[in-house]
């Protein structure tokens, strides 16, 4: 029976702590044990936190036989991505840059999913300071794509995709600048919510870009991403009320050109079963959709270089080539270019909210893209390049318009189904979600 709980969503996992089928201690056994058994252990998770998850879970099954446990998921096991400082535990953000860090405490997030009786399981791989779609980090491990052990899982949060997807985690807690949550649990068969920049606090996180950093769950189902979301915010949880009919804006124009078969494929069909189900989907191009995505190259590039500029100038042999190279880039733009950039982003914005109004929410193919090879990767820069900016495509829209976003598998691997909603709707959006995934499951 314990093995069937590696592979149960972790809202499951918290009924049964709830109704005493499963004991907290017994369950963070069963996941030290697949962990220390696990072949990819070390291309999944840089620290395993035995003595603090031990004590945690020690606490939470005294809570459950107390009958006073501290949320649904209270004595439920979570992954947390290398850069959600922790204390006493090394957190160095994929880098060689940050080698030796060890926090004073942990960050707030951590606090408050500690405070709901979540479990620390430890850290996970993830690109080097989050700069990378793909997952590839020749510097320190790399975590392989559930479907294709050749692949890369998809970045940059991804040991916390591969904590979930190989039954090393209920959940993994990952960031999301440019699609870090979503390209991974998009190519690993998980759910993946991006949140707006704001809504979730970044103290204790280790930055990459300021005004578009933010903390969001990979996990099994809906139902999970709206309990974690809720303790991530240190707020009671609402209800799942899915909408009895949606009317939905199908994206066309850049977000399907180049597409891949399978993620084409895998995404008409869910749009099909949609279609049928009271779900009214139109299509619609933004027509200054191109405008807006060769902005991101000035932004992001540029605020990159404003956090870690100085210290990659000293060091940066260091860090992997490919990713050092996107870094310095922002070096080339001036201030000016980037006040610029950011005052027609906010113009495109205010745009595109007059032009979705109508609908209850965006969808789009998550990526256009399967999971790349890994030797490929690091043997051939062009095929890199190119491979990194496709996996970013589809998702940094949400991070350009300022958006939230959430990816569901769809029942072809490796292929999701991304939803996009105003800033600060995400009790709506995972609403939509759910009813989404429900149908195209």
């Amino acid at each position: 029976m314990s093995q069937l709980w590696l592979k149960m969503t972790a809202c499951d996992l918290g009924r049964g702590i709830d109704n005493g089928s499963i004991s907290p201690i017994a369950l963070l056994k069963t996941y030290l044990e697949a962990i220390s058994e696990h072949p990819l252990k070390n291309q999944i998770y840089v620290h395993v936190a035995t003595k603090r998850a031990m004590k945690e879970a020690e606490d939470a099954e005294l809570r459950a036989r107390k009958n006073n446990r501290l949320s649904l998921l209270d004595g439920v096991p979570i992954s947390w991505k290398d850069l959600f400082d922790s204390k006493n535990i090394n957190t160095e953000a994929g880098s060689n840059l940050l080698s030796g860090r060890i926090p004073t405490e942990d960050a707030l997030v951590l606090k408050y999913a500690t405070q709901a009786g979540l479990i620390c399981l430890g850290k996970t791989h993830m690109s080097e300071l989050a700069f990378s779609g793909l997952g590839l980090n020749p510097m320190t491990e790399t975590t392989p794509c559930i479907n294709n052990l050749d692949a890369v899982s998809g970045g940059s949060s991804s040991g916390a995709a591969g904590s979930v997807a190989f039954g090393l985690a209920a959940i993994g807690i990952g960031s999301d600048t440019g699609g870090s949550v979503r390209i991974p649990a998009a190519w690993n068969d998980l759910v993946g919510l991006k949140t707006t920049s704001g809504d979730i606090s970044l103290q204790g996180v280790v930055p990459l870009c300021p005004k578009f950093d933010t903390v969001g769950p990979l996990c099994r189902s809906v139902e999970d991403a709206t309990i974690i979301y809720s303790i991530l915010k240190n707020q009671k949880s609402l209800p799942i009320n899915p909408p009895e009919s949606l009317r939905l804006m199908r994206l066309k124009g850049i977000s399907e050109e180049g597409i891949e078969n399978s993620p084409l494929n895998a995404f008409e069909n869910a749009c099909k079963k949609l279609n049928r189900k009271n779900i009214t989907i139109i299509k619609h191009k933004f027509p200054i959709l191109d405008k807006l995505l060769s902005l991101a190259s000035v932004i992001f590039t540029t605020e990159a270089y404003k956090v870690w500029g100085e210290t990659l100038e000293k060091d940066g042999a260091k860090m992997y080539p490919e990713i050092l190279s996107r870094f310095m880039a922002g070096k080339d733009f001036t201030n000016n270019e980037y006040i610029d950039a950011w005052s027609i982003v906010d113009n495109i914005r205010a745009d595109w909210f007059t032009f979705t109004k109508e609908f209850d929410a965006v969808i789009l193919p998550s990526s256009p893209i399967l999971p790349p090879n890994k030797l490929q990767l690091l043997r051939d820069s062009a095929y890199y390049k190119r491979a990194n900016l496709l996996a970013l495509r589809n998702t940094r829209i949400a991070n350009m318009l300022g958006l939230c976003a959430i990816t569901v598998p769809t029942p072809q691997p490796s292929c999701g189904f991304m939803i996009m909603g105003p800033p600060n709707s995400e009790i709506n959006l995972l609403n939509i979600a759910s009813k989404i995934e429900s149908e195209i499951s």
